[in-house]
């Protein structure tokens, strides 16, 4: 990496940072942003739930970058878990550990932390030397690769499962001022990310710490150590957990905190304390901060985190995918490698078409090198946003996130994918008037867009196809488009792609907003469902509670008989109420004649809906999550209750959709 003198030498950093607070953390000035929700918060859920939990900036941002860095990398072997499967007998990390350094019992991890000799005579301790002092680690260098790559906010893992504090910590002595580097870490990393004006986040990793990380560790007599690994009982550990969120709070005035899982088995109280401490901090800063979670907490006023994948379709609401460069370890180590650019940014891609941002790991070395490898991987990234974009930053998904052959997301653990030319992702512009079709490869001299057919789609306000340039804010006028059952159909300059990049957009304008998708059959917005055997229509009953049972009635107009049916783009659809704006649920029961019932609606399977083309206009309805149909079972009286049933010839299982 490229070397850049750090705005303060070490010496006058700490003393700047000392004299900032009473135990040493940065402060930063407040960003003039008005703060949405409430002006103050208790801890309680009924309070707390009244947070916006993803502000306008962290859904316009899509992409940001963090980093596992930190004393396990420097084993640099196995992956971040290092700290954890050194003490268990037998495991690959216990045997390397064992050859290269000595028996845990004799060599233990906090030798890491403050330094040792391995048995080659090295030494061995995690103290990353800033590059003003001759070293590799150049935190502003770190911040404008991050810019470069294309990120709208970064920062650093805090603390991992490890229990090391990365700033200079009042509560846990075990802190990068005290041990290895003496430097506060966090704090200049939140300098330099803020200095290219990103927004500055923080994950901590730390309930895992005292909740199972370090059970193959032998209980330490020395308090120190106990501390370290988590052996201090439970009222301290939790009181700790909580002290620590409060000084990256309190020290460094995060956009977003984010943490790891296992905050379920950190005590209620702690947990809405940390979010009206946090929020009420906000308030105070007048800034929109976001809290994540993978457990423990609630999407009323958080986001909710998938790590290393994401929803196979839409998803409301807004939610964020935490993934690595690598599909081996989050932290550096020896032969590491890497997914390709194509595979990492068609997940992005994907993942903001279904209504969320991604959050990138990479995974420094040790001394503070970012590895050529990494680098080469981010620029490219950078690049391909850096032109194309507007499609990206700030849009919000439509009501179909694409189409295309290849399988991506499905909850978490379903890893970044590369896709096809046929697959295409939607996004568009916050005033609904333009929409962006991205393709995931150069389709050739003619781009079809399925879901654009002309029975699904009034085009007729469409007033423009443009092809997003190479050279960021230019276009390529298209040719009137035409449209027909099979899709809508773009003449693309040639067959050849006219330059080079993983994915291709098309930008479609309209006079007003983008057209709603309608039903089977026409291009309606609102349709009425009717049952073929009781003739009586599907029916909402209105203003009723989530979880309220569907039924029939004879159609006379009402709005709680007309439904919009919206293509997700993955063969299913979902079914949304006119009058309540709930949608067609089947609540998870697969049973027999289970009721068909109704809710906010969630993207969950058990809420999409294949519509089954029986001819002659009519459908069966067939629920993605238990796979029952919606049936009348034979009921013609108004206002019984439709209900699940095995797909089957009766015109009990069969619907009519018509457009109003």
């Amino acid at each position: 990496m490229s070397s850049s003198s750090l705005p303060l030498s070490r010496r006058r950093l700490l003393a700047a940072a000392g004299a900032a607070t009473a135990f040493g953390l940065l402060r930063f000035a407040p960003e003039a942003v008005a703060t949405e929700g409430p002006k103050s918060y208790s801890a309680s859920w009924s309070s707390v739930d009244q947070h916006p939990p993803a502000p306008a900036w962290f859904q316009d941002a899509k992409f940001g970058i963090y980093y596992h860095w930190g004393v396990f990398s420097v084993p640099a072997f196995g992956n971040e878990w290092y700290p954890r499967n050194m003490y268990i007998g037998g495991s690959n990390e216990n045997k390397h550990h064992i050859a290269t350094y000595g028996d845990p019992s004799v060599w233990p991890y906090n030798n890491f932390i403050d330094g040792a000799r391995d048995k080659a005579g090295n030494h061995v301790q995690f103290a990353p030397k800033p590059a003003s002092q001759g070293g590799n680690w150049d935190p502003d260098a770190w911040a404008r690769l991050f810019k470069a790559a294309g990120a709208r906010f970064a920062g650093p893992v805090a603390e991992h499962h490890d229990g090391f504090s990365m700033w200079n910590s009042r509560a846990n002595p075990w802190n990068s001022v005290r041990h290895g580097p003496g430097l506060d870490l966090v704090g200049l990393h939140a300098r330099a990310i803020r200095g290219q004006g990103l927004k500055f986040m923080a994950s901590l990793h730390h309930a895992y710490h005292f909740n199972g990380f370090y059970d193959h560790v032998p209980n330490q007599s020395d308090p120190a150590l106990r501390v370290l690994f988590g052996q201090q009982g439970p009222a301290a550990e939790n009181k700790l957990w909580y002290d620590k969120l409060v000084e990256v709070i309190d020290g460094y005035q995060p956009d977003l905190v984010w943490q790891d899982f296992d905050l379920s088995l950190v005590q209620e109280p702690y947990r809405l304390q940390f979010l009206a401490h946090y929020y009420n901090q906000a308030v105070s800063w007048n800034k929109d901060v976001a809290a994540t979670y993978k457990d423990g907490l609630d999407n009323k006023g958080e986001v909710f985190d998938f790590e290393r994948g994401g929803p196979a379709g839409l998803l409301t609401p807004y939610w964020l995918t935490d993934d690595s460069i690598s599909s081996s370890s989050w932290c550096y180590t020896e032969g590491i490698g890497y997914y390709s650019t194509q595979a990492l940014l068609h997940s992005l891609i994907d993942r903001v078409s279904k209504g969320g941002s991604m959050l990138l790991n990479i995974a420094p070395m040790a001394d503070g090198t970012i590895p050529d490898g990494q680098q080469s991987v981010l620029l490219a990234m950078g690049d391909w946003l850096a032109r194309f974009g507007e499609a990206v930053y700030a849009t919000r998904s439509w009501t179909s996130y694409g189409e295309g052959p290849t399988k991506m997301g499905g909850g978490a653990f379903s890893g970044p994918v590369a896709g096809k030319p046929q697959d295409v992702r939607f996004t568009r512009s916050q005033d609904n008037k333009v929409l962006y079709a991205t393709a995931l490869g150069w389709q050739g001299a003619t781009m079809t867009i399925t879901t654009l057919n002309s029975n699904q789609i009034n085009l007729s306000t469409l007033t423009g196809a443009k092809l997003l340039n190479a050279t960021a804010g230019t276009y390529t006028d298209l040719p009137a488009p035409t449209q027909d059952a099979s899709g809508l159909h773009l003449a693309m300059p040639s067959s050849n792609p006219p330059f080079s990049a993983v994915a291709y957009t098309v930008k479609l304008t309209f006079s007003g907003e983008i057209p709603v998708l309608g039903a089977p059959g026409g291009p309606t917005t609102w349709v009425k469902i009717a049952n073929v055997a009781s003739g009586l229509a599907l029916d909402s009953g209105g203003g009723v509670a989530s979880g309220s049972n569907l039924k029939q009635w004879n159609y006379d107009g009402s709005t709680n008989l007309q439904w919009q049916l919206i293509d997700l783009g993955n063969g299913y659809h979902r079914i949304m109420n006119r009058t309540n704006g709930m949608a067609a649920d089947s609540w998870g029961n697969s049973a027999n004649g289970a009721p068909g019932r109704q809710a906010a609606w969630n993207g969950g399977n058990n809420q999409q809906w294949s519509l089954n083309n029986l001819g002659g206009n009519r459908y069966q309805i067939v629920n993605r999550g238990t796979g029952t149909a919606l049936d009348s079972s034979g009921s013609t009286t108004a206002g019984s209750t439709t209900v699940m049933w095995t797909p089957n010839s009766s015109n009990n299982n069969q619907w009519t959709i018509t457009g109003i």
